[in-house]
């Protein structure tokens, strides 16, 4: 497993105010890392149309899950912005519909359903399979949270707390953490990718595995161009190589032919 991008996770805590009850900054990244490999329950919480939505209905496909408070005017704003952008490119590059976010408001009572529709519309996500869900009891989400790894604590105006999301496979096993506001393209795709593409072989067909394994290899990131992009030279050297081998067994058939009717 790669390394978390802790000069991002450091970077994120270097910028908020001192405080006394403030966690450290090992301590932040060991909680946040300690619950790798563990799977999330399925706890029941609100989607914002007040409908009750459990973690469990998302099971069977990748979960991106970002937590935020709304009131937030600096981190918050600028990571779900990033994440909006970078969850349109993973969707372009990997399909539309191979994963799922979800942005979760820890602030109990405030970020109520309704405040989470205009949390939504205020950053203006349409991804229609991207959910802003909230919960009715502090207990419900300290719950959630402490599955999650998520750290927080109060400041002046408002919390400050650990700019992170986390990446659970289709089990809702927490797989990785990415960190930071503006976190580079390959953090997030790279796991992402091998959660779709490349599940336990008794999930997918034959063929199925067989074209995941190529869209695996050859969709590569473009740093030029900041996005993922499909790469045909896998194909071009297969094509080459196939040529060149089958030059040479016609060669070597002709050749044996020849002796054949030498002898």
């Amino acid at each position: 497993m790669p390394r978390p991008a802790l000069p991002l996770l450091l970077l994120t805590l270097a910028c908020m105010p001192a405080w006394a009850d403030r966690p450290d900054r090992e301590t932040v990244l060991a909680t946040s890392q300690s619950v790798i490999g563990k799977r999330l329950e399925s706890i029941s919480l609100l989607d914002r149309d007040a409908k009750p939505v459990t973690l469990e209905s998302f099971r069977g496909k990748p979960l991106l899950i970002s937590v935020v408070y709304t009131a937030c005017a600096h981190s918050c704003s600028i990571s779900t912005r990033y994440l909006d952008m970078a969850v349109q490119r993973a969707r372009s590059a990997i399909g539309k519909e191979a994963f799922n976010v979800v942005t979760i408001g820890f602030d109990v009572p405030v970020d109520r359903p309704e405040t989470m529709r205009e949390y939504a519309a205020r950053y203006s996500v349409s991804d229609p399979d991207w959910y802003f869900l909230s919960a009715a009891e502090h207990e419900t989400m300290d719950r959630l949270l402490e599955k999650l790894g998520f750290t927080y604590w109060e400041a002046a105006q408002g919390f400050d707390h650990v700019v992170q999301v986390t990446m659970l496979d289709g089990d809702l096993g927490i797989y990785r953490q990415v960190y930071g506001e503006n976190f580079d393209l390959p953090q997030l795709m790279e796991p992402l990718k091998d959660l779709v593409w490349d599940r336990p072989p008794s999930e997918q067909g034959i063929l199925q595995r067989l074209l995941n394994r190529v869209r695996l290899l050859c969709t590569v990131y473009d740093a030029s161009g900041d996005r993922y992009v499909f790469d045909y030279s896998l194909f071009v050297g297969i094509l080459i190589g196939a040529l060149t081998i089958g030059m040479a067994l016609t060669w070597l058939w002709r050749e044996a032919a020849r002796t054949r009717v030498g002898i």
